[in-house]
Protein backbone atom coordinates (compact mmCIF):
# COMPACT_ATOMS: atom_id res chain seq x y z
CA UNK A 1 0.00 0.00 0.00
CA UNK A 2 1.36 3.52 -0.87
CA UNK A 3 1.15 6.58 1.35
CA UNK A 4 -1.45 8.00 -1.16
CA UNK A 5 -3.52 4.99 -0.63
CA UNK A 6 -2.99 5.17 3.32
CA UNK A 7 -4.08 9.15 3.09
CA UNK A 8 -7.15 7.96 1.12
CA UNK A 9 -8.29 5.29 3.96
CA UNK A 10 -7.77 7.60 6.57
CA UNK A 11 -9.86 10.18 5.32
CA UNK A 12 -12.67 7.88 4.92
CA UNK A 13 -12.23 6.26 8.11
CA UNK A 14 -12.45 10.10 9.97
CA UNK A 15 -15.52 10.37 7.88
CA UNK A 16 -17.08 7.34 8.94
CA UNK A 17 -16.69 7.84 12.40
CA UNK A 18 -18.13 10.89 12.44
CA UNK A 19 -21.36 9.51 10.45
CA UNK A 20 -21.19 6.37 12.67
CA UNK A 21 -21.45 8.81 15.43
CA UNK A 22 -23.40 11.57 14.45
CA UNK A 23 -26.09 9.70 13.59
CA UNK A 24 -26.47 6.97 16.02
CA UNK A 25 -26.56 9.71 19.11
CA UNK A 26 -29.39 10.99 17.32
CA UNK A 27 -31.14 7.98 16.40
CA UNK A 28 -30.59 6.72 19.78
CA UNK A 29 -33.26 9.11 21.09
CA UNK A 30 -36.00 7.20 19.75
CA UNK A 31 -35.44 3.75 21.31
CA UNK A 32 -34.65 5.10 24.69
CA UNK A 33 -37.02 8.25 24.68
CA UNK A 34 -39.13 6.54 27.76
CA UNK A 35 -35.79 5.62 29.90
CA UNK A 36 -35.16 9.40 29.63
CA UNK A 37 -38.50 10.45 30.56
CA UNK A 38 -38.68 8.37 33.44
CA UNK A 39 -35.16 9.05 35.06
CA UNK A 40 -35.28 12.70 34.45
CA UNK A 41 -39.46 12.92 35.17
CA UNK A 42 -40.02 14.19 32.28
CA UNK A 43 -44.43 13.69 31.01
CA UNK A 44 -45.08 11.91 28.09
CA UNK A 45 -46.51 14.70 26.20
CA UNK A 46 -43.11 16.73 26.17
CA UNK A 47 -40.40 13.87 25.83
CA UNK A 48 -41.06 14.31 21.51
CA UNK A 49 -39.71 17.68 22.07
CA UNK A 50 -36.52 16.43 22.76
CA UNK A 51 -36.32 15.53 19.05
CA UNK A 52 -37.96 18.67 17.91
CA UNK A 53 -35.36 20.77 19.14
CA UNK A 54 -32.43 19.17 18.11
CA UNK A 55 -34.03 19.06 14.79
CA UNK A 56 -35.34 22.85 14.48
CA UNK A 57 -31.57 23.76 15.25
CA UNK A 58 -29.90 21.79 13.33
CA UNK A 59 -31.87 22.83 10.70
CA UNK A 60 -31.49 26.56 11.26
CA UNK A 61 -27.33 25.97 11.73
CA UNK A 62 -27.11 23.82 8.45
CA UNK A 63 -28.66 27.07 6.55
CA UNK A 64 -25.93 28.98 8.05
CA UNK A 65 -23.39 26.58 8.22
CA UNK A 66 -23.51 25.98 4.13
CA UNK A 67 -22.37 29.17 2.78
CA UNK A 68 -19.32 29.62 5.46
CA UNK A 69 -18.10 26.15 4.72
CA UNK A 70 -17.56 27.87 1.10
CA UNK A 71 -15.88 30.89 2.56
CA UNK A 72 -13.48 29.48 5.20
CA UNK A 73 -12.91 25.18 3.98
CA UNK A 74 -14.46 21.77 4.94
CA UNK A 75 -11.60 21.07 7.44
CA UNK A 76 -11.96 23.92 9.90
CA UNK A 77 -15.93 23.26 9.77
CA UNK A 78 -15.48 19.26 10.35
CA UNK A 79 -12.82 20.51 13.49
CA UNK A 80 -15.43 22.79 14.87
CA UNK A 81 -18.73 20.61 14.16
CA UNK A 82 -16.57 17.50 15.57
CA UNK A 83 -15.20 19.16 18.63
CA UNK A 84 -18.55 20.84 19.81
CA UNK A 85 -20.47 17.61 18.89
CA UNK A 86 -18.01 15.71 21.78
CA UNK A 87 -18.44 18.00 24.45
CA UNK A 88 -22.73 18.50 23.87
CA UNK A 89 -23.03 14.31 24.17
CA UNK A 90 -20.12 14.21 27.03
CA UNK A 91 -22.19 16.40 28.69
CA UNK A 92 -25.50 15.07 28.57
CA UNK A 93 -24.35 12.63 32.14
CA UNK A 94 -24.84 16.58 33.27
CA UNK A 95 -28.31 16.26 32.80
CA UNK A 96 -30.59 16.75 36.28
CA UNK A 97 -34.39 17.57 34.50
CA UNK A 98 -36.16 18.35 31.48
CA UNK A 99 -34.86 22.02 30.76
CA UNK A 100 -31.08 20.68 31.24
CA UNK A 101 -31.73 17.84 28.90
CA UNK A 102 -33.49 20.08 26.42
CA UNK A 103 -30.55 22.68 26.18
CA UNK A 104 -28.19 19.73 25.90
CA UNK A 105 -30.15 18.60 22.80
CA UNK A 106 -30.18 21.91 21.43
CA UNK A 107 -26.66 22.40 21.80
CA UNK A 108 -26.02 19.02 20.16
CA UNK A 109 -28.64 20.15 17.26
CA UNK A 110 -25.83 22.97 16.83
CA UNK A 111 -22.82 20.74 16.38
CA UNK A 112 -25.48 18.74 14.32
CA UNK A 113 -25.84 21.59 12.38
CA UNK A 114 -22.09 22.19 11.40
CA UNK A 115 -21.76 18.83 10.71
CA UNK A 116 -24.40 17.68 8.60
CA UNK A 117 -23.47 18.01 4.63
CA UNK A 118 -20.12 18.51 5.67
CA UNK A 119 -18.52 14.92 4.80
CA UNK A 120 -20.35 15.13 1.59
CA UNK A 121 -19.14 18.68 0.91
CA UNK A 122 -15.43 17.18 1.48
CA UNK A 123 -15.90 14.60 -0.51
CA UNK A 124 -16.74 16.52 -3.60
CA UNK A 125 -13.76 18.79 -2.70
CA UNK A 126 -11.18 16.11 -2.36
CA UNK A 127 -12.20 13.03 -4.55
CA UNK A 128 -12.07 13.48 -8.23
CA UNK A 129 -15.22 12.98 -10.06
CA UNK A 130 -14.94 9.14 -10.99
CA UNK A 131 -14.33 7.86 -7.12
CA UNK A 132 -16.88 10.55 -5.60
CA UNK A 133 -19.67 7.87 -5.95
CA UNK A 134 -17.48 4.77 -4.53
CA UNK A 135 -15.82 7.40 -1.37
CA UNK A 136 -19.76 8.43 -0.56
CA UNK A 137 -20.88 4.67 -0.21
CA UNK A 138 -18.45 4.19 2.03
CA UNK A 139 -19.15 7.07 4.12
CA UNK A 140 -22.55 6.32 4.16
CA UNK A 141 -21.93 2.62 5.46
CA UNK A 142 -21.16 4.55 8.26
CA UNK A 143 -24.81 5.68 9.34
CA UNK A 144 -26.13 1.85 8.59
CA UNK A 145 -23.42 0.81 10.98
CA UNK A 146 -24.96 3.25 13.60
CA UNK A 147 -28.30 1.34 13.07
CA UNK A 148 -27.27 -2.05 13.06
CA UNK A 149 -24.81 -1.82 16.04
CA UNK A 150 -24.39 1.56 17.62
CA UNK A 151 -28.18 2.06 18.41
CA UNK A 152 -28.69 -1.91 19.54
CA UNK A 153 -25.37 -1.27 22.15
CA UNK A 154 -26.41 2.36 22.87
CA UNK A 155 -30.08 0.93 23.50
CA UNK A 156 -28.54 -1.71 26.16
CA UNK A 157 -25.92 0.51 27.83
CA UNK A 158 -29.04 2.70 28.67
CA UNK A 159 -30.50 -0.46 30.27
CA UNK A 160 -27.57 -0.98 31.91
CA UNK A 161 -26.02 2.04 33.28
CA UNK A 162 -28.50 5.30 32.58
CA UNK A 163 -29.75 7.17 29.51
CA UNK A 164 -26.91 9.05 29.92
CA UNK A 165 -24.26 6.24 28.78
CA UNK A 166 -25.02 5.94 24.71
CA UNK A 167 -23.87 9.36 24.88
CA UNK A 168 -21.20 9.10 26.44
CA UNK A 169 -20.21 6.23 24.02
CA UNK A 170 -20.92 8.29 21.11
CA UNK A 171 -19.18 11.43 22.76
CA UNK A 172 -15.91 9.74 23.04
CA UNK A 173 -16.03 8.22 18.98
CA UNK A 174 -16.47 11.76 18.07
CA UNK A 175 -13.18 12.86 20.11
CA UNK A 176 -11.49 10.12 18.54
CA UNK A 177 -12.89 11.46 15.29
CA UNK A 178 -11.69 14.83 15.96
CA UNK A 179 -8.56 13.88 16.80
CA UNK A 180 -8.04 12.16 13.29
CA UNK A 181 -9.40 14.97 10.95
CA UNK A 182 -6.77 17.45 13.36
CA UNK A 183 -3.57 14.98 12.51
CA UNK A 184 -4.41 13.38 9.11
CA UNK A 185 -7.33 15.20 7.35
CA UNK A 186 -5.96 17.65 4.79
CA UNK A 187 -7.34 20.80 3.52
CA UNK A 188 -8.56 19.70 0.26
CA UNK A 189 -6.81 22.68 -2.50
CA UNK A 190 -9.93 23.95 -3.81
CA UNK A 191 -10.83 27.65 -4.32
CA UNK A 192 -12.87 29.34 -1.22
CA UNK A 193 -16.08 31.11 -2.21
CA UNK A 194 -16.10 34.95 -2.05
CA UNK A 195 -19.40 35.25 -1.63
CA UNK A 196 -20.20 37.79 1.44
CA UNK A 197 -21.49 35.36 4.31
CA UNK A 198 -23.99 38.44 5.66
CA UNK A 199 -27.55 37.23 6.12
CA UNK A 200 -29.45 39.26 3.80
CA UNK A 201 -27.61 37.96 0.69
CA UNK A 202 -27.92 34.25 2.14
CA UNK A 203 -31.22 34.88 2.66
CA UNK A 204 -31.56 36.14 -0.56
CA UNK A 205 -29.88 33.31 -2.55
CA UNK A 206 -32.09 30.39 -0.40
CA UNK A 207 -35.28 32.73 -1.69
CA UNK A 208 -34.40 32.34 -5.83
CA UNK A 209 -33.68 28.86 -5.36
CA UNK A 210 -36.83 28.08 -3.53
CA UNK A 211 -38.91 29.84 -6.11
CA UNK A 212 -37.32 27.61 -9.09
CA UNK A 213 -41.12 25.33 -9.19
CA UNK A 214 -39.07 21.85 -9.03
CA UNK A 215 -37.22 22.39 -5.83
CA UNK A 216 -40.64 23.86 -4.44
CA UNK A 217 -41.85 19.98 -4.98
CA UNK A 218 -38.60 18.15 -3.40
CA UNK A 219 -38.71 20.67 -0.64
CA UNK A 220 -42.55 20.09 0.36
CA UNK A 221 -41.61 16.61 -0.36
CA UNK A 222 -38.93 16.31 2.44
CA UNK A 223 -40.85 17.98 5.00
CA UNK A 224 -43.73 15.82 4.54
CA UNK A 225 -41.52 12.51 3.96
CA UNK A 226 -39.73 13.29 7.32
CA UNK A 227 -42.68 14.41 9.44
CA UNK A 228 -44.20 10.65 8.35
CA UNK A 229 -41.19 9.06 9.74
CA UNK A 230 -40.74 11.26 13.12
CA UNK A 231 -44.31 10.75 13.97
CA UNK A 232 -44.57 7.29 13.63
CA UNK A 233 -40.64 5.99 15.08
CA UNK A 234 -40.61 8.57 17.56
CA UNK A 235 -43.11 6.71 20.00
CA UNK A 236 -43.26 3.23 18.59
CA UNK A 237 -40.64 1.95 21.28
CA UNK A 238 -42.71 3.82 23.93
CA UNK A 239 -45.66 2.27 22.60
CA UNK A 240 -44.67 -1.35 23.07
CA UNK A 241 -42.62 -0.86 26.47
CA UNK A 242 -46.07 0.70 27.60
CA UNK A 243 -48.65 -1.96 26.23
CA UNK A 244 -46.70 -5.05 25.53
CA UNK A 245 -43.87 -4.56 28.46
CA UNK A 246 -40.78 -4.87 25.39
CA UNK A 247 -37.53 -3.92 27.46
CA UNK A 248 -34.25 -2.43 26.46
CA UNK A 249 -33.15 -6.01 25.03
CA UNK A 250 -36.07 -6.32 22.82
CA UNK A 251 -35.78 -2.58 21.82
CA UNK A 252 -32.28 -3.44 20.49
CA UNK A 253 -33.08 -5.75 18.60
CA UNK A 254 -35.96 -4.03 17.04
CA UNK A 255 -33.42 -1.33 15.60
CA UNK A 256 -30.83 -4.03 14.56
CA UNK A 257 -33.59 -5.25 12.45
CA UNK A 258 -34.78 -1.63 10.98
CA UNK A 259 -31.09 -1.27 10.81
CA UNK A 260 -30.91 -4.46 8.25
CA UNK A 261 -33.86 -3.58 6.76
CA UNK A 262 -32.20 -0.26 5.20
CA UNK A 263 -28.86 -1.91 4.70
CA UNK A 264 -31.09 -4.59 2.25
CA UNK A 265 -33.34 -2.16 0.33
CA UNK A 266 -30.89 0.87 0.12
CA UNK A 267 -28.93 -0.22 -2.45
CA UNK A 268 -31.87 -2.18 -4.50
CA UNK A 269 -34.41 0.63 -4.56
CA UNK A 270 -31.74 2.56 -5.90
CA UNK A 271 -31.17 0.08 -8.72
CA UNK A 272 -35.05 0.03 -9.61
CA UNK A 273 -35.48 3.48 -9.48
CA UNK A 274 -32.52 3.97 -11.70
CA UNK A 275 -34.17 1.51 -14.16
CA UNK A 276 -37.57 2.22 -13.76
CA UNK A 277 -38.02 5.39 -12.79
CA UNK A 278 -37.75 7.11 -9.75
CA UNK A 279 -42.02 8.86 -9.34
CA UNK A 280 -43.34 5.05 -9.43
CA UNK A 281 -41.58 3.66 -6.90
CA UNK A 282 -41.82 6.64 -4.48
CA UNK A 283 -45.65 6.68 -4.79
CA UNK A 284 -45.97 3.00 -4.33
CA UNK A 285 -43.99 3.15 -1.31
CA UNK A 286 -46.02 5.65 0.16
CA UNK A 287 -49.00 3.97 -0.23
CA UNK A 288 -48.58 0.97 0.85
CA UNK A 289 -47.07 2.77 3.98
CA UNK A 290 -50.87 4.70 4.56
CA UNK A 291 -52.12 1.22 4.75
CA UNK A 292 -49.40 -0.45 6.37
CA UNK A 293 -48.66 1.79 9.11
CA UNK A 294 -52.61 2.37 11.00
CA UNK A 295 -52.80 -1.46 10.31
CA UNK A 296 -49.81 -2.56 12.13
CA UNK A 297 -51.58 -0.50 15.45
CA UNK A 298 -54.33 -3.21 15.04
CA UNK A 299 -52.47 -6.22 13.81
CA UNK A 300 -50.23 -5.80 16.85
CA UNK A 301 -52.87 -5.91 19.26
CA UNK A 302 -54.24 -8.91 18.23
CA UNK A 303 -50.93 -10.47 18.36
CA UNK A 304 -48.02 -8.12 19.88
CA UNK A 305 -45.19 -10.70 19.18
CA UNK A 306 -45.33 -9.18 15.22
CA UNK A 307 -43.23 -5.86 16.04
CA UNK A 308 -40.36 -7.14 14.30
CA UNK A 309 -41.64 -8.09 11.40
CA UNK A 310 -43.73 -5.05 11.23
CA UNK A 311 -41.04 -3.07 12.13
CA UNK A 312 -38.85 -4.64 9.46
CA UNK A 313 -41.67 -4.15 6.45
CA UNK A 314 -42.26 -0.62 7.58
CA UNK A 315 -38.60 0.70 7.67
CA UNK A 316 -37.59 -1.33 4.16
CA UNK A 317 -40.78 1.15 2.55
CA UNK A 318 -39.25 3.73 4.36
CA UNK A 319 -36.06 3.21 2.94
CA UNK A 320 -37.61 2.45 -0.40
CA UNK A 321 -39.29 6.10 -1.12
CA UNK A 322 -36.02 7.83 0.94
CA UNK A 323 -33.40 6.37 -1.88
CA UNK A 324 -35.17 7.37 -5.11
CA UNK A 325 -36.54 10.63 -3.70
CA UNK A 326 -32.85 11.82 -2.67
CA UNK A 327 -31.49 10.55 -6.05
CA UNK A 328 -34.73 12.69 -7.34
CA UNK A 329 -33.84 15.63 -5.49
CA UNK A 330 -29.97 15.65 -7.00
CA UNK A 331 -30.80 15.97 -10.31
CA UNK A 332 -33.43 19.04 -10.45
CA UNK A 333 -30.56 22.32 -9.62
CA UNK A 334 -27.51 23.00 -11.69
CA UNK A 335 -24.38 21.97 -10.08
CA UNK A 336 -23.05 25.09 -9.00
CA UNK A 337 -26.42 25.43 -6.57
CA UNK A 338 -26.45 21.51 -5.67
CA UNK A 339 -24.71 22.32 -2.27
CA UNK A 340 -26.93 25.21 -1.36
CA UNK A 341 -30.12 23.43 -2.08
CA UNK A 342 -28.28 20.30 0.23
CA UNK A 343 -28.38 22.83 3.03
CA UNK A 344 -32.17 24.10 2.22
CA UNK A 345 -33.75 20.45 1.93
CA UNK A 346 -31.86 19.21 4.76
CA UNK A 347 -33.24 22.11 7.10
CA UNK A 348 -36.90 21.76 5.43
CA UNK A 349 -36.37 17.58 5.92
CA UNK A 350 -35.90 18.94 9.86
CA UNK A 351 -38.26 21.22 9.64
CA UNK A 352 -40.56 18.23 9.33
CA UNK A 353 -38.71 15.98 12.17
CA UNK A 354 -39.34 18.36 14.39
CA UNK A 355 -43.55 19.13 13.57
CA UNK A 356 -43.97 14.99 13.86
CA UNK A 357 -41.64 15.02 16.75
CA UNK A 358 -43.76 17.64 18.76
CA UNK A 359 -46.93 16.81 17.45
CA UNK A 360 -46.52 12.69 18.35
CA UNK A 361 -46.27 13.11 21.22
CA UNK A 362 -49.38 15.56 22.14
CA UNK A 363 -51.27 13.27 20.42
CA UNK A 364 -49.71 9.86 21.79
CA UNK A 365 -50.76 11.15 25.45
CA UNK A 366 -54.57 12.35 23.98
CA UNK A 367 -55.25 9.52 21.51
CA UNK A 368 -52.74 7.01 21.64
CA UNK A 369 -50.54 5.58 19.08
CA UNK A 370 -53.24 5.30 16.40
CA UNK A 371 -52.87 8.57 16.21
CA UNK A 372 -49.38 8.74 15.52
CA UNK A 373 -49.91 5.84 12.64
CA UNK A 374 -52.73 7.48 11.22
CA UNK A 375 -50.63 11.28 11.07
CA UNK A 376 -47.60 9.35 9.72
CA UNK A 377 -50.45 7.89 7.06
CA UNK A 378 -51.33 10.94 5.88
CA UNK A 379 -48.51 12.98 5.94
CA UNK A 380 -47.11 9.87 3.31
CA UNK A 381 -50.53 9.89 1.39
CA UNK A 382 -50.10 13.86 0.64
CA UNK A 383 -46.77 12.98 -0.23
CA UNK A 384 -47.84 10.40 -3.37
CA UNK A 385 -50.31 13.18 -3.91
CA UNK A 386 -47.46 15.98 -4.21
CA UNK A 387 -44.91 13.33 -6.51
CA UNK A 388 -48.15 12.10 -8.31
CA UNK A 389 -49.48 15.64 -9.57
CA UNK A 390 -46.47 17.64 -9.81
CA UNK A 391 -43.16 15.39 -11.21
CA UNK A 392 -43.51 14.43 -14.88
CA UNK A 393 -43.31 10.74 -15.67
CA UNK A 394 -39.77 11.42 -17.08
CA UNK A 395 -38.69 13.04 -13.90
CA UNK A 396 -38.05 17.08 -13.16
CA UNK A 397 -36.15 19.03 -15.79
CA UNK A 398 -32.58 20.48 -14.18
CA UNK A 399 -33.33 24.23 -13.30
CA UNK A 400 -31.03 27.17 -11.62
CA UNK A 401 -31.57 30.08 -9.63
CA UNK A 402 -30.33 33.47 -11.80
CA UNK A 403 -26.98 34.80 -10.31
Amino acid sequence: MNKGQLNTRIILFSLWLLMFAASSQFFIMSPILSQIGEQLHIPESLRGTLITAYAITLGIIALITGPISDRIGRRKILLIGAGAMAVSLLMHQLAIDYWSMLGLRILAGLAGGILTGSCVAYIGDYFPCEKRGWANGVIATGSAAGQILGIPAGTVLAGEIGFFAPFQFFGFVMVFAFLLILWKLPQPQVSNSNCPLNLTHTIKKYWEILHIPSVKTIAMGYLLMFLSISSFIVYFPTWLENSFHANSYNIAVLFLIGGLATVFTGPISGMISDKTGRKQIIIFSNLLLVIIMPLSVFLLNMNHEMYYAVFFIIMLLIVARMIPFQALASEVIQDSQRGRMMSMTISIGQLGMAMGSGLSGLIYTQVGFIGNATLAAMASFLMAFLIQKFIPEKGLTVQGAKG
